[in-house]
Formats: C-alpha cells, structure tokens, sequence
C-alpha cells in the first residue's frame, strides 16, 4: 500500500466519490449513502487500481496482442502489464500516478503527462474532469498527442459494479467480437442487445453498434450509464461478485485489425486532441 495515499473526496446531496490520483487517477469508490453504487473501497485501503470503483482507459482500451503493433510503417512496442497476460491491457492511465489540477467540493480535474517509454511509444497529455451532483456523475476525458508525429489514439472508461441478487444490464447493440483462449477478437457474429439478468451472463467480449446508453438495475438502484463512445466492452466473469461495462472508442485489438481506423482508432496529428464524455445517472429504487 501506498505509504501516504493521496485522497480526495467529492459529495453532492447523498453521494460521495473518493479519489485515488497517485493510484492510475482512480476511483475508490462511489456511495449513495453508506450503499456503494460501483464496487468500492475507501480510498486509503486501495493497494491497486486493479481494485478499485474504475479507471479510465487511456491512450488505448482492452487489449494489444502480443504488445506489439505496426504503426506508420514500423513495429512499435509496449509492454506485459497485467500478470500473466501475454498482452498489454488497458493503457497507460492506471498505472501512473496523475496530477491534481483543480479541485473543488464537487469536481476535480486530474492530468497525466507521458513520455515515450516502454508502455507507450507516443508522448501524450491525457486530463480527466470528474463532477458529481444530486443525480450521479459524469466524467470528461480527453486525449491530446504530444509526439511530433502522428499517433494513434483511444479513449474509454473502465467501472466495475457490485454484481447483486437483482442485477440486470440492457444495451442496444449490433454485434459481438467473438474471442480467443487469450481474449483476442477472432471474428464478429450479430448480436441485437443484451437483456438480462447479470447472473446468467458470461461475456468479456467487445460490442458493436452500442446506441450509447446502457441500464443497469438491482435491488437497490437505477443506473443509466451514457457515453459519447459508440463502443461497449461487457466483463461478467460468473465466479466474481462484480462486473463491468465499459465505454470505448474502439474495439479490442483495434490497432492489429486489418484498417484500424474502421473499428475506431483515431490518428491524431501533433497537438491534435481527441475526447469523450461519460455520464452515470443514479436512482433509488423504491
């Protein structure tokens, strides 16, 4: 654990975000109430983002295969970064520690400067502003390239939910990338949504066609999870007493599949910025 964790904590009305910028600019946990509405901790307990409420995904979502990618004519490099992953997951985000640039009682904005090392190969600047209120949370994230050449780009957030008795998610969707023994997409089959009740639900696969919106709701809460990303990563791992659905600008793999930029890696030229927005709306259920 982190000797002398920095913390911050944002409330509106009855809810209460706790932040982790030293730990990959995480979220500890958000409550309404003593009631957690994202799988949380109190944020000087958190020993790894990995544990936390979420992360933001940045500067790419999910997987590369094999850490290793062609870019610009050339085979670029990252790293292993989860365990025993012969992939790199999730991007650069969670494992630096971020800046606090502003902070107030009900926002803070968060920034990482990165310098081409063995994760990433790009320089980049990546901020997020998160903001609670009375009905939930939202978050802005945007990513800009610092590297003097042009660079590839992707953006995502990474929540996780307590999975409870009750717990069912509904999403609009197309299709669904079918995957490997080592979660890589393999190919794509239709898929018109998902509607079910989270226990009976097996999926750590990347969706298509997410019309941006996606409810998820229990015993103890309305959740109504919105993004401007027109992609959506579902985790239900059936043995774990939470879940995940994930807003992201492009598929898993993205940057290995034949024309990168059809499933939504964006080239940003120098100085060039890319963003999103996240919104999850919470209700009481009655």
């Amino acid at each position: 654990m982190t000797p002398d964790p920095q913390t911050i904590e944002l409330r509106a009305g009855a809810l209460r975000l706790a932040l982790r910028p030293d730990l990959g600019g995480c979220i500890a946990g958000l409550w309404h109430g003593s009631t957690p509405v994202l799988r949380s901790m109190e944020p000087d307990a958190l020993a790894h983002p990995r544990q936390c409420a979420g992360f933001v995904l940045v500067p790419y979502s999910n997987r590369i295969a094999d850490c290793r990618f062609e870019w610009d004519g050339q085979m670029r490099g990252t790293r292993c970064n989860f365990g025993p992953s012969p992939h790199s997951l999730h991007g650069v985000g969670l494992l630096r520690p971020w800046t606090v640039v502003e902070q107030g009682e009900r926002s803070a904005v968060l920034e990482l400067q990165h310098q081409p090392d063995e994760d990433w190969p790009f320089a980049f600047e990546a901020r997020q502003q998160l903001v609670v209120d009375e009905q939930g949370l939202s978050l802005e994230l945007s990513l800009t390239n610092r590297a003097q050449v042009p660079a590839p780009g992707g953006l995502g957030w990474h929540p996780y939910f307590p999975k409870r008795q009750r717990s069912r998610l509904h999403a609009e969707l197309a299709g669904r990338w079918e995957v490997d023994e080592t979660l890589l997409p393999t190919h794509w089959v239709k898929q018109n949504g998902i509607d079910a009740d989270v226990v009976h639900l097996d999926f750590d696969n990347c969706f298509t066609g997410w019309q941006g919106q996606a409810r998820i709701r229990d015993e103890r809460f309305s959740l109504m999870l919105s993004a401007s990303l027109p992609y959506l990563v579902v985790y239900t791992p059936p043995e774990q007493d939470f879940f995940a659905v994930e807003p992201v600008s492009h598929a898993n793999n993205a940057l290995n599949l034949p024309d990168p930029a059809s499933h939504g890696v964006v080239t940003l030229a120098p100085g060039a910025s890319m963003g999103a927005s996240i919104q999850l709306r919470i209700q009481e259920v009655r």
